[in-house]
């Protein structure tokens, strides 16, 4: 049996599996070399009208997007517009003097100045110190302020500038966390390109790449492809409806192109810019970035504390500029490449990219929570085990 009708077979039985076990509907794609090994779609887009999984669905991409944002800045990197230790105020004067929130005994917070400045690499690696929002400080409510509001009122260089006033969770470059760093990578990079976030990536990626159903926005006459999020609860699917924050950033009103959360894809679309980071940056004549920035970029960044931090002690994974990568195979029971490299979104997206191999893939649901630790380990398995 060829290994394209092996993983044929493995994968279309996994795939009904998965969705037995969870989201309505799944898609996924495998290329490797050029060659198209699976690409397929099971169940469905939406429960209620009963619309099935199909090659044009589109996809909340959610943190998939992050792996965009982080090689359209190093597009700039490698152009000489800036080194990866360049002080970020340098380029975004707001973070000039960032101050870190510091927990006292009796769980007062006070503030300090930072030992030292942000960085770019710190944007890259989501060691910045900031965070994404939450209750337990006063900083992470503030963040969660200015998130909730930043659909409507903000667009990438003015959420960058309120996020500059709030204090950092610890001083840049010391721990692993995960956070908003991409989102002020977009608003860097209009700082550096002179084009807004959108713009830039249109013409040095999307169009290059021909996707052309990738976007920030869920327009009208598109509406009726967009795959349903739901929330799952106890082997019950509820469409998300009941949170319209979930969709707030794709509305066509919003002016926010959030570069950690932001983009709109097919599995078509991703599957081709996925392609050309395993083939080493070029694909169909087309090169969007070096190999060898793609190299630094699939690097394992992180420090022994950022390590533990990122828990890539017990996973066998690193952390490079903005994408996991793997080390050790045998500490998280992987049967992958080591070197490849990839990224989940929130709602189970997730893609890999694996340059010894020219592998790539991309797989789509969305659903809320995700299952993500059952379900991406899985597919690596399969596909890698029907390799010849």
């Amino acid at each position: 049996m060829s290994e394209k009708d092996l993983l044929s077979e493995r994968m279309t039985a996994l795939l009904k599996r998965v969705v037995e076990r969870g989201p309505a509907g799944v898609a996924c794609k495998v290329v490797r070399r050029g060659k198209v090994l699976y690409d397929g779609g099971y169940g469905l887009a939406d429960r209620e009208s009963n619309r099935a999984i199909a090659p044009d669905t589109l996809y909340r991409i959610y943190s998939m997007t992050k792996v965009v944002t982080c090689v359209a800045a190093l597009k700039l990197y490698e152009q000489g517009y800036f080194l990866l230790d360049d002080p970020l105020e340098e380029y975004l004067p707001a973070f000039a003097n960032p101050q870190v929130a510091v927990i006292g005994e009796d769980g007062n917070e006070t503030l300090r100045a930072a030992a030292g400045p942000i960085r770019i690499k710190h944007l890259f690696t989501m060691s910045s110190g900031i965070t994404y929002g939450g209750a337990a400080t006063d900083a992470e409510r503030r963040t969660s302020e200015i998130w909730v509001k930043s659909a409507a009122e903000s667009d990438a260089r003015s959420f960058a500038q309120a996020l500059a006033d709030v204090p950092l969770a610890f001083d840049p470059g010391t721990r692993w966390r995960y956070g908003l760093s991409h989102d002020v990578l977009a608003a860097f990079v209009e700082a550096v390109s002179g084009q807004t976030y959108g713009q830039y990536l249109k013409k040095e990626i999307l169009e290059p790449l021909g996707m052309n159903d990738t976007s920030f926005r869920i327009t009208e006459e598109n509406r009726h492809r967009m795959c349903t999020l739901y929330d799952y609860d106890a082997g019950k699917l509820t469409p998300n409806g009941s949170n319209p924050q979930m969709d707030a950033w794709y509305d066509p009103n919003s002016r926010m192109e959030s570069g950690g959360i932001g983009l709109i894809s097919t599995i078509g679309d991703y599957s081709r810019f996925a392609q050309a980071l395993a083939r080493g940056g070029e694909l169909d004549g087309e090169r969007i970035i070096g190999s060898r920035t793609l190299a630094l970029m699939a690097s394992n960044h992180l420090n022994e504390q950022q390590m533990r931090d990122f828990g890539g002690d017990s996973n066998g994974f690193g952390y490079g500029l903005g994408v996991q990568v793997m080390m050790k195979g045998a500490a998280g029971g992987n049967n992958g490449t080591v070197g490849h490299y990839g990224w989940p979104g929130l709602a189970g997206t997730y893609m890999l990219v694996d340059p010894a191999e020219e592998l790539s893939i991309v797989y789509m649901q969305q659903m809320m929570p995700n299952l993500e630790q059952e379900t991406h380990p899985r597919l690596r398995h399969v596909v890698y085990g029907a390799l010849d």
